[in-house]
């Protein structure tokens, strides 16, 4: 496995190591920050993330508001702007990386360790320059009032999400972590209320594990969507200071088409699965399950509404179209500055706006290329992900040929697969164990059904497991 992945990281041509000029230029900008004069080391903020990280990009404290009238949000963001020199070789190399790059044996990232990891990442202890974001929320998760400047800040503690949702469940989480679950769950109910999309679709975990390496699956943890939606909160604030300022770069998405629309009440009924004409297909799939296969199914197909995301750049006119509509909000990438390149931007943006100033000019400049550099990032990750699984069930499943499982019959290639009689002649099989999603061979195959297949084929150059579906007639 680590000679495969090794081989990925050379196929998409992913840079192994920091040029000496950039490792210089981010020593010397680790040895002495900008530090704002604005001093919120006061602030009881806290860090949540997976257990291990280091490239810590967002602090935050919550606290109830004094009229008792809803929520005080202080967010604070790693100000990479003040380590990296626009222009400069850091500048450059974060242009051409992009995105931060997980495989399972590690990461690629958007900056050197000596930045992101240490002297730019929010660590407990540590006084750090920070992008701080202060939001008031309502009873009802509206915003009421923002406010953005940079500040000097110190974390106090980092907590991960594991720890802390044992913590919820007996009682000992510290008020910040309860407040999170009560916020987040309000935000999310507003997000399912005004039309926005919250699908619970698993996705393929590879980790290393005594015997090798593990293929599990994996699905968003009720902590992990309540800290995503204090995210969703600050960039929908971003894009409402952009938009109001009428500078900016927003992440958009369409409405879906009809076409697709047709496609996915095709799948349904197929399925199924009820589906009254007049009510959306918002409230229809935020009440799915992937534990039930049909619904699972179901979620698979609704993927397809999140096809067509993009970056809207704009520059003196507001974007005619500026919504995400999975969301159902304006919204702009802001809270991952150390992961992601477009962050950056929209954190000197916002701060500019905020403060009655003009956009720098490096930032005006870059508007124009910044959508095509991140999409191109968005799609090599994605590509990376995935070759990075398909290897990974190949090794798992490379001894097992001839082996019969269980597993779901996700979805049909009726789009492009059809055989002599107008049927699909292929579908999607989603394995219970080992955490396998592969192309199925087979006609009439039972769409949300449950079925037992065969490995027929292992292709470890390729990357490919092929299934046949074992016809209980």
């Amino acid at each position: 496995m680590p000679e495969g992945f090794a081989a990925i990281r050379s196929e998409h041509t992913l840079p192994e190591n920091f040029s000496d000029a950039v490792l210089a230029e981010a020593h010397e900008a680790a040895r002495d920050p900008r530090l704002p004069a604005l001093d919120r080391t006061d602030l009881e903020l806290i860090t949540i993330d997976p257990p291990g990280a280091r490239d810590l990009d967002q602090a935050m404290a919550i606290e109830r508001r004094a009229d008792g009238a809803g929520y005080r949000v202080w967010y604070a963001i790693a100000d990479v702007a003040a380590f990296v020199m626009p222009g400069g070789e850091l500048d450059r190399e974060a242009h051409r990386r992009v995105l931060t790059y997980y495989l399972p044996d590690g990461r690629v990232p958007l900056h050197p360790a000596e930045l992101s990891e240490g002297a730019a990442s929010l660590l407990p202890g540590q006084e750090r320059p920070a992008v701080l974001w202060c939001v008031d929320v309502d009873a009802h998760g509206r915003r009421t009032a923002v406010d953005v400047r940079r500040a000097r800040v110190r974390s106090r503690a980092q907590l991960d999400y594991p720890t802390m949702e044992r913590a919820l469940a007996d009682g000992t989480a510290p008020e910040v972590i309860s407040l999170l679950r009560e916020l987040g769950g309000l935000l999310e109910a507003r997000q399912t209320s005004r039309g926005g999309l919250i699908l619970n679709v698993p996705t393929q975990d590879v980790a290393a594990a005594a015997e090798g390496w593990r293929l599990s699956y994996a699905v968003e943890r009720p902590i992990e969507r309540w800290n995503a939606q204090i995210s969703l909160l600050i960039g929908a604030a971003a894009a409402f200071i952009m938009l109001e300022g009428r500078i900016g770069v927003l992440r958009t998405l369409p409405d879906p088409s009809p076409v697709t629309l047709r496609r996915l009440r095709r799948a349904a009924r197929a399925l199924g699965m009820a589906w009254p004409e007049r009510r959306g297909y918002q409230q229809v799939l935020n009440a799915l399950t992937p534990d039930d296969p049909h619904q699972a199914a179901m979620l698979w197909e609704s993927m397809s509404l999140l096809r067509g995301a993009g970056y809207t750049p704009f520059d003196g006119e507001r974007p005619a179209h500026p919504r995400h509509a999975a969301l159902a909000i304006d919204y702009a990438h802001a809270t991952a500055p150390l992961r992601r390149l477009i962050d950056r931007y929209t954190s000197v943006t916002c701060l500019a706006l905020a403060a009655g100033e003009e956009v720098p000019d490096w930032v005006r400049t870059a508007l124009p290329t910044l959508p095509g550099e991140m999409e191109r990032g968005d799609r090599d990750s994605k590509a990376v992900e995935r070759a990075c699984v398909d290897l990974a069930e190949s090794v798992v499943l490379a001894d097992r040929i001839g082996e019969e499982f269980t597993g779901v019959v996700l979805d049909l290639n009726d789009r492009i697969d059809w055989d002599q009689n107008g049927k699909p002649d292929a579908g999607t099989v989603m394995l219970r164990d080992p955490a396998v999603i592969a192309r199925l061979d087979g006609h009439d195959l039972p769409q949300g059904t449950e079925v037992r297949v065969r490995l027929t084929k292992v292709d470890l150059t390729k990357r490919k497991v092929y299934f046949d579906w074992i016809d209980a007639e």
